[in-house]
């Protein structure tokens, strides 16, 4: 087994591909993207197919698709994180206009996809979320009532029996599930090369092994010398806190993943999950899987939540310990990929607002954009962030730039070591939590009190 080395979907392409050219100097520019993961190519892409004449630089400090854009689950979610009531308090039609636009967005990347014929193994296959025992069955039912109140539709969202769930997907132990249409699945890795080949060949300049140290008015700030632009846009996420003045505005949150060899005839057969759909337990601390096309498991969950002072991995390389629970977790849901070796694991980091909800947001007066803090719900999300910030930077108003995310400012986080303490505690008691479900069959209390005291809820 492997670990680290960026993980395991940029292995199944060879490895990353040769280092595109560091910025050679001072530089100027119409239009400087610090950051080249999703949320940076999508922007990237976007404000070139609206204006071809836009000269755009992407600075990256290591290459594309190095954090999380790189080594996620592989999920293109119509859903996205945090309370409604905070998106609720905007306008904009509040978290459900801002949810039909997610939704939309599955859509739109599988069409950009199609467009220019990106090989990315996309299936759109939905989600299932099984419920494994009566506790976590409990608050399924729960969350389903708040989806229809909310106004989702059975369309969008609906239950599955547990007969239901066994003609998709047989789950050991699951006593039912929820299925949603709204989510797709692909490999992280060939979406990120076939789009940044596709910026490129729009003519935007991507440097990488060039790092930024401050954004300022019209300004990023590189060794090689600055880069004058009409806009910046942040697109950092899970490395914000690397920037000057910007450590407490996003923490980067650690997720790992492990994934089997390939799986055989007979694995398969007793597992069934023909239709490539993503798929998680309904856990305070869950479980993410997908079918891979090669006909691998891939599952990820927290390992490590935080690590102290903001501080993110390098190649993600991921402690024994939590392969170990990740390998436990893979075989009690599926005790027939219990013969499969586990060939690789690997870590990354996520960017989290402190009230875990995204924001995109333009400034005319200093030239500074961003968008961020997907809470790892970022594929799809990062296309929405693209097109909305497209529409911020040209100036048109649109029915993007009025969603409820849009001018959002999340609150600071807390200084360490307040911090460290806080983040630590919460995946702490939501471990405990779910052992006290296991054992009772019954929702925690105590997840309850953590859902409230952390603003998840």
């Amino acid at each position: 087994m492997r670990t680290g080395e960026l993980g395991f979907w940029w292995r199944d392409l060879g490895g990353q591909p040769p280092q595109r050219a560091p910025l050679p100097g001072p530089t100027e520019a119409d239009v400087a993207i610090v950051g080249a993961g999703y949320t940076g190519l999508w922007s990237a892409y976007y404000l070139k197919r609206a204006e071809p004449a836009l000269r755009i630089v992407v600075l990256e400090r290591e290459r594309a698709g190095f954090g999380a854009s790189g080594r996620n689950g592989g999920w293109v979610s119509g859903f996205f994180s945090g309370p409604p009531r905070v998106y609720d308090r905007r306008g904009g039609g509040g978290h459900a206009g801002l949810q039909r636009a997610m939704f939309a967005t599955v859509f739109e990347v599988e069409r950009v996809i199609g467009e220019h014929a990106i090989d990315a193994d996309f299936v759109h296959g939905g989600h299932v979320e099984v419920a494994l025992g009566g506790a976590q069955r409990a608050r399924q039912r729960e969350e389903l009532r708040e989806a229809r109140e909310a106004g989702l539709l059975t369309d969008d969202l609906r239950e599955l029996s547990a007969a239901a769930l066994a003609e998709r997907v047989r789950v050991a132990g699951a006593l039912s599930a929820s299925f949603s249409p709204h989510v797709g699945c692909v490999h992280p890795a060939k979406l990120l090369r076939g789009l940044a080949a596709t910026v490129e060949e729009l003519g935007v300049t991507i440097h990488e092994g060039t790092p930024v140290s401050a954004i300022a008015p019209r300004r990023a700030v590189t060794p090689a010398g600055d880069v004058s632009a009409r806009w910046v846009v942040r697109a950092t996420e899970g490395y914000t806190a690397g920037l000057d003045g910007l450590e407490r505005a996003l923490v980067p949150m650690n997720s790992s993943m492990i994934v089997t060899e390939p799986l055989g005839e007979q694995a398969w057969g007793e597992i069934g999950w023909a239709g490539r759909e993503v798929l998680s337990d309904a856990a305070h601390v869950y479980a993410y899987l997908q079918r891979t096309a090669d006909g691998r498991i891939a599952i990820g969950g927290r390992g490590v939540p935080y690590r102290y002072g903001s501080r993110t991995d390098g190649d993600g390389a991921t402690a024994p310990g939590t392969i170990a629970s990740l390998r436990a977790q893979l075989i009690a849901m599926f005790p027939a990929a219990a013969g499969a070796a586990i060939d690789h694991a690997w870590s990354g980091v996520l960017g989290v607002p402190r009230d875990w909800c995204m924001s995109v947001d333009s400034d005319p007066a200093t030239g500074l954009a961003w968008a961020g803090g997907y809470v790892g719900e970022g594929v799809a999300a990062a296309n929405l962030a693209g097109r909305t910030l497209r529409d911020l930077l040209l100036g048109g108003e649109s029915e993007l730039t009025s969603l409820s995310w849009v001018g959002r400012h999340p609150p600071r986080w807390e200084p360490e070591p307040l911090r460290w303490a806080a983040i630590r505690s919460v995946y702490g008691l939501y471990r405990r939590a779910d052992r006290a479900e296991r054992r009772s069959g019954r929702p925690s209390r105590l997840a309850r009190v953590v859902d409230a005291a952390s603003g998840r809820r």
